[in-house]
């Protein structure tokens, strides 16, 4: 399974979106507000379950988080680099 099919998997699962499949979830669609329609509160649910899932940490930084949070592609890409930066 891909990394954005494993991520779409835990959005469902951890906001508990019971209308909602994995291909419903386009990889590149915003996560919050237009595409998906998530809230402040998904993205914490979901901050929670990537940090758990991936032992990844979150910025501080609001605007980081926002551009890291828009899609499951970018999602994808940051918990790809912080398991890079880990390895090495």
């Amino acid at each position: 399974m891909s990394l954005e099919n494993e991520i779409k998997t835990l959005i469902i699962e951890s906001l508990e979106l019971e209308d909602i499949t994995v291909d419903d979830i386009k990889d590149d669609d915003p996560l919050f507000i237009s595409g998906l329609g998530l809230d402040s509160i998904d993205a914490l649910e979901l901050g929670m379950a990537l940090k758990k899932k991936y032992q990844i940490d979150l910025s501080e930084n609001k605007e980081e988080n926002k551009k890291h949070f828009y899609s499951v592609k970018t999602i994808a890409d940051y918990v790809r680099s912080c398991q890079n930066s880990k390895e090495n």
